[in-house]
């Protein structure tokens, strides 16, 4: 590497995983306001889920996300198809098709020459045509702290929208990605990971969530998000608060990069984790034999993520099989939705 790639990293202090708002900031930043209505809109702020869709007619509705971050790896272009990534999965989430982005970037261009922000454009544009989107433009400040992401836009019938809010009694839970990205880009920034590790969690975070959302399409599913910067626990909490009913989730299932898991035993937990523990905690229960580092493995944020996918139980096993027949190798049932306790997680 460079000196000047080195540098990625630093622009940010702590960066190690995509830079969120404190959990709850947003809601109080909102509360009050006299926010705009519409009848066509299908999901808003009301009702705030991975992605807003608006309904254009009675066969298309659009559905619209925005997400950047700074960056959590040195090298430009994977940081590029990461963040790439971590946007394009908010439309696949809510089971739709992305189809346009526009760039928003934020670039120290006195410290860091314009040929860095030219590869991180280009890691972004490869995961655009992957996903098959096109670029439509975008809008770039100076700022002292390099960021970088998308907008995307993409299109769904209104009749087959996913949301976090409809959990069904009996529902398994499908996990698509590993949790602990956030614990291991820490160590990565830290100097503690090998490459081969480096490598691995950075194809795992630049791997599209396409393949698993288009697999889910055949199957009954009832409700999805994607794990990101919240954590498993965080966003799994968005799932339940409200939908009277409760979920049991089995630790041992939930794939996991047990070299995180070492470090969280160390106490190498990025803030994240802890901000999202004090705002989600009081939702849920370990059960005695739930380890300290596991429990923080849960809370850790997680840059793009895999999906979480609420479906029927009796097709749960064939989704799991159809998933790994499309190389998502780690998909497993990690839960279930159960009548009681009501809008609590009990972690097993």
């Amino acid at each position: 590497m460079t000196n000047e790639i080195i540098r990625l990293t630093q622009t940010v202090k702590g960066a190690g995983c995509a830079a969120k708002l404190a959990p709850g900031a947003l809601d109080k930043a909102l509360c009050g306001l006299d926010l705009p209505v519409d009848a066509n809109l299908l999901v808003g702020l009301a009702q705030a889920d991975d992605a807003g869709v608006y309904k254009v007619s009675d066969d298309i509705a659009l559905v619209q996300t925005l997400d950047f971050f700074p960056p959590m790896v040195d090298d430009p272009y994977s940081f590029g198809q990461i963040a790439a990534a971590n946007a394009l999965s908010d439309i696949y989430a809510m089971g739709g098709i992305p189809k346009t982005a526009m760039n928003i970037v934020a670039f120290p261009s006195k410290t860091l020459d314009i040929s860095i922000l030219r590869t991180i454009i280009e890691g972004g544009l490869s995961k655009m045509r992957e996903a098959g989107v096109v670029l439509v433009g975008g809008h770039t400040v100076e700022d002292s702290e390099l960021k970088y992401g998308l907008s995307v836009t993409g299109y769904i019938h209104p009749d087959r929208i996913l949301t976090k809010k409809n959990l069904q009694t009996g529902d398994r839970l499908i996990l698509t990605k590993p949790v602990g990205t956030g614990i291991i880009s820490t160590a990565i920034k830290a100097g503690l990971a090998g490459q081969a590790l480096t490598d691995r969690v950075i194809l795992a975070m630049s791997t599209l969530n396409r393949e698993a959302a288009l697999t889910m399409e055949a199957f009954q599913v009832h409700a999805c998000t994607d794990i990101t910067g919240f954590g498993f626990l965080g966003h799994l909490a968005e799932m339940v608060v409200d939908s009277g009913r409760g979920v049991r989730i089995t630790s041992a299932n939930i794939p996991m990069y047990h070299e995180a898991l070492e470090w969280a035993a160390m106490g190498l937990i990025p803030a994240g984790a802890y901000n999202n523990k004090n705002f989600r905690g009081s939702f849920i229960d370990f059960g005695a034999d739930v380890t300290q580092r596991v429990q923080d493995l849960l809370f850790d944020p997680q840059t793009s993520g895999g999906l979480l996918i609420a479906v029927a139980a009796a097709e749960a096993d064939r989704l799991v099989y159809a998933l790994k027949a499309k190389g998502i190798d780690c998909a497993a049932i990690v839960g279930e939705v159960v009548d009681e306790p009501v809008e609590r997680i009990i972690v097993e």
